[in-house]
């Protein structure tokens, strides 16, 4: 329970921090929120399942929220506290600015510290070896590459080691080439011991505030808790958790190629035997049994090459990617299966040992670096290559008769003609239950739009929430004052956004709706439609900013630059700036959507999720896509207002908010703006 001294020293710490901020305005949405956070950590709603579900409007101030309600009663506790978000942003907001203000103004005794993935740091010892031996890794992108500048900005301190900071410009290909993989880059040998991964990993151990990405979390619950605290010993934060559940799907997905895997097996092969020549024979006997295992994986893997072979007319006729309906694999494919899951997980383990032993000799010196370095860089090559197979060939090879769980499909490569399978779980919730919330100290789930048509029935099904009792939910309102600060227009429109002939009526309606000097953000469901339309605005003298025509940096400069001068400013954007695009004040005074949200269920994994709903009896749009549009477009009326003072106009050009009959729950769900309805 929350003590009386945690209490007190909440509302100490909360009146420093008012007293610190200039023009600090009292929010009840916060106070709310402080008092919620704290009570579901500290067991006052259920001793065992201390777990929140928190919508918190635009403005509420959330992660101080979140900071007051959790950090002083970890501490008290000795539980670390895990803060995991979907965005590089957001990360960035809270290690740079938002737990440094709350360490300093808090006077609380902690350390924080942003925990990043093994494949954002560059292993220093690699970046030595490119420098000493450049003919090893020679290409034109590598060549060009100023590796003792990087070298002399790590040892000044200029450069921390990761992708983030880095000074230069690297293409992928060429970090790759140093980046601190687990082969390469092993604390277990002396000249690793300073690589930025294992220097940035000693810091977990002693920070009581640990800063990740969902995908992190998602990777450490699932090996087992390798990098972070276990979960007992955790109070996690998931902001923006409204994206977990996908990246939780696509963690847990594979893919792997099924056509042209001799080449990358003939290649290991030739590896094993170079090391059979170089390495003692104490090895031999570890270096052979990998070399059968391959040979073992590559003879059950040519029957499903030819298969692919016969198949791939019929697949890929007129598109490029198949789904398998129901998930059902042909025939040789399932029984192929467990074998091959088998056979490649046999492999991956005796690799580790091979690699071991590599990196012992390499140590020792009874292989010079060069020699280490390029059989290691092979190794690496092979282990990602088994480790797709495996990944692959382990949910190929789990049964779906009953109840399909999975999206499977193959695609074919545009250039290389590879024939590439997929596998995606259609529902993380027994995965997310089972790693986290069954075992966590507590875990406060908030995001900006968690709900559903108003309901956190939806984001609960998918975040496997509906067997937990404990489970607390809270909508806290944004303080903006909508009704004073902004209008939701409707006007009358011929046309339904199904129709052909939406488009023309689009081009000729927007000129009404995009006012003289003042900042315009218009919103499209397809870049086809904003081209057209775009393209007959300018026919009439339009000047516009079209998302596709310029780095989104660069447009939003542009936009800047005219309202800063007082000129109109028309933004056309997609989806993608519906979410996460921030502009305040005189940025944004006039949103338009032209149609409603609606996603078009096209990729494998959204025909599969609509094809399982419909077999369970259920109503896919109802179930599905009506409420994961009343989301989006939450999301897109957010961008109107930022900050307190921001007033404006959203103008929505769809009719069916007013003719269909989920038109009114989607309005209900919007912000409480003032209304104008021209039907």
């Amino acid at each position: 329970m929350l003590s009386d001294q945690i209490k007190s020293q909440i509302r100490t710490i909360h009146g420093r921090i008012k007293d610190s901020l200039p023009n600090y305005q009292p929010r009840a949405g916060q106070n709310q929120l402080v008092a919620e956070i704290a009570k579901i950590v500290s067991g006052s709603y259920h001793r065992h399942e201390r777990i929140g579900l928190i919508e918190a409007g635009t403005g509420t101030g959330k992660s101080l929220a979140y900071m007051l309600g959790v950090i002083p009663y970890a501490l008290a506790q000795k539980k670390k506290v895990v803060i995991a978000t979907a965005t590089v942003a957001l990360q960035e907001q809270l290690v740079n600015k938002d737990l440094p203000f709350f360490q300093l103004h808090s006077k609380l005794l902690f350390e924080f510290s942003l925990v990043k993935g093994r494949a954002r740091y560059a292993c220093i010892e690699r970046l030595r070896q490119q420098q000493r031996h450049p003919e090893l890794f020679a290409s034109a992108n590598t060549a060009a590459t100023d590796w003792q500048g990087l070298l002399d900005s790590w040892a000044n301190r200029y450069w921390l080691g990761d992708k983030d900071s880095l000074n230069i410009t690297l293409d992928e290909q060429s970090w790759q080439q140093i980046v601190a993989d687990p082969l390469h880059c092993h604390k277990a040998d002396r000249r690793h011991l300073n690589c930025p991964f294992h220097l940035a990993r000693a810091e977990v151990e002693h920070a009581d505030v640990l800063v990740v990405n969902h995908a992190l979390l998602l990777a450490d619950l699932a090996s087992g808790n390798s990098v972070l605290p276990k979960p007992a010993d955790c109070i996690y934060v998931i902001d923006e958790a409204h994206h977990l559940p996908d990246s939780a799907r696509e963690f847990f997905a594979a893919q792997a190629q099924l056509s042209h895997n001799s080449q990358w097996l003939e290649k290991g092969g030739k590896t094993l035997q170079q090391l059979i020549q170089l390495l003692p024979a104490t090895v031999m006997k570890d270096l052979i049994r990998l070399q059968d295992s391959c040979n073992e994986l590559q003879s059950l893997l040519k029957p499903v090459e030819r298969c692919i072979e016969e198949f791939k007319p019929r697949w890929f006729s007129d598109k490029t990617e198949y789904r398998f309906s129901d998930a059902a694999l042909p025939k040789l494919l399932q029984q192929q299966a467990e074998p091959l899951a088998q056979a490649s997980q046999k492999a991956l383990q005796q690799l580790e040992k091979v690699q071991q032993q590599l990196q012992e000799h390499s140590s020792e010196q009874s292989l010079s670096s060069k020699q280490s370095l390029a059989l290691l860089q092979e190794l690496s090559y092979l282990y990602q290559k088994l480790e797709q197979q495996q990944n692959l060939w382990q949910l190929y090879a789990q049964p779906q008769d009953k109840t399909v769980q999975q999206a499977r499909w193959v695609a074919l490569h545009s250039t290389s003609q590879y024939v590439i399978a997929h596998a995606t779980p259609l529902g993380v919730a027994g995965k997310l239950a089972q790693l986290l919330f069954d075992d966590a100290f507590a875990v406060v789930l908030c995001s900006a739009t968690l709900t559903a048509l108003n309901s956190f029935n939806y984001i609960k099904y998918d975040l496997g929430l509906t067997q937990f009792d404990g489970v607390q939910t809270l909508q806290v309102a944004s303080p903006f004052a909508y009704a004073e600060k902004g209008q939701i227009l409707l006007p009358k429109m011929q046309a339904e956004p199904t129709e052909a002939r939406f488009t023309d009526e689009l081009a000729r309606v927007l000129p009404q709706y995009l006012p003289d000097n003042q900042a315009s953000l218009v919103l499209f469901a397809s870049y086809w439609q904003m081209q057209q339309v775009a393209e007959q605005l300018r026919a009439k003298g339009f000047s516009l900013l079209v998302q596709g025509e310029a780095s989104r940096q660069a447009l939003l400069q542009l936009h800047s630059e005219n309202c800063q001068h007082g000129r109109s400013s028309i933004l056309f954007g997609t989806q993608s700036f519906s979410e996460g695009l921030d502009l305040p004040g005189k940025l944004l005074t006039n949103l338009v959507i032209t149609k409603l949200p609606f996603a078009v269920p096209t990729s494998p994994l959204e025909e599969a999720l609509a094809e399982a709903i419909s077999k369970k009896g259920g109503n896919a749009f109802v179930q599905l896509t009506i409420p994961a549009t009343a989301k989006k477009l939450v999301q897109a009326c957010g961008r109107l207002l930022r900050q307190e003072q921001d007033e404006g106009r959203i103008v929505i050009l769809d009719r069916r908010l007013v003719t269909k009959t989920y038109g009114s729950a989607m309005l209900n769900a919007l912000p409480p703006f003032r209304r104008q309805i021209d039907y």
